[in-house]
């Protein structure tokens, strides 16, 4: 299989900007590197392998090609959509948020 680029939307951008300040502010920069490492490692294993993430939000959702993958080792769960020649990451969201809810804000 082809690897696929990933590319994250402003929106996701900004849920891992909020995520590395929090791991910051609370935890430590050894913690920021770790999130940022297990995200590089999800970015990578969806490029490789877009169809392995779960499609349980797509269903209830109503949201088609919509699947998750979770970080290891932290509670985010990475939303994307792929499409022929990338992988759209919408959002990267902690999974104890009204998941369904932040998914429903307008779209980029």
């Amino acid at each position: 299989m082809k690897l696929k680029p990933v590319v994250p939307r402003v929106r996701a951008e900004r849920d891992v900007d909020e995520a590395l300040a929090h791991y910051l502010s609370e935890a430590s920069g050894r913690a920021a590197l770790r999130f940022i490492d297990a995200l590089e490692r999800a970015y990578a294993q969806i490029g490789r392998h877009p169809a392995s993430g779960s499609p349980r939000y797509a269903r209830e959702l109503s949201i088609p090609g919509l699947r998750f993958r979770p970080l290891r080792r932290f509670p985010y769960l990475v939303f994307y959509v792929e499409r022929e020649d990338h992988v759209d990451v919408w959002r990267v969201l902690h999974g104890r948020r009204d998941i369904p809810s932040w998914l429903q804000e307008p779209r980029e």
